[in-house]
């Protein structure tokens, strides 16, 4: 694994550890160039904004794509702290993100790898390379913390 690749991940962890604070789902999401620039930073906001598309991926492409000007968000990496849903793996498709890491594999939602394969969908035009288990042990951690406390 890559070293970028943690110190990436970390820094989704901060803004997952900012969602729970506001008792949203703790997920966090950081959009990198192929320079190692950070284009974007989110975490989920669905409860706050009322929008049930808020996910932390979401709202990572739409502020990568306005600080781009361009919705294709070519040669990018986007960093998860959990497995995307459907949803936000086919924003990804769509955006043209060359690179999806994520931590924590999710086996009710996720769609790169646990339960579709929508990053490696070759009747899709464009798939991304897809590496998980990234800081694994933390993100999924913070997940099952969150929960325990909803119990």
């Amino acid at each position: 694994m890559e070293k970028h690749f943690q110190a990436f991940m970390l820094q989704a962890l901060v803004e997952a550890k900012k969602a729970g604070q506001a008792g949203e789902i703790p997920v966090g999401a950081v959009i990198v160039d192929s320079g190692g620039s950070i284009l974007s930073s989110a975490h989920n906001r669905v409860i706050s904004l009322a929008d049930p598309t808020a996910h932390a991926e979401i709202l990572a492409i739409r502020e990568a794509a306005a600080n781009l000007g361009n919705y294709r968000l070519l040669n990018t990496t986007l960093y998860a702290t959990v497995e995307p849903c459907p949803m936000c793996a086919g924003a990804m498709v769509h955006a043209r993100i060359q690179r999806l890491v994520f931590g924590a594999a999710d086996p009710r939602w996720g769609a790169a790898g646990s339960l579709y394969q929508l990053a490696a969908d070759q009747r899709l035009n464009h798939r991304m390379e897809v590496v998980g288990g990234v800081c694994e042990d933390d993100c999924r951690q913070l997940m099952q913390a969150f929960f325990r406390t909803r119990r």
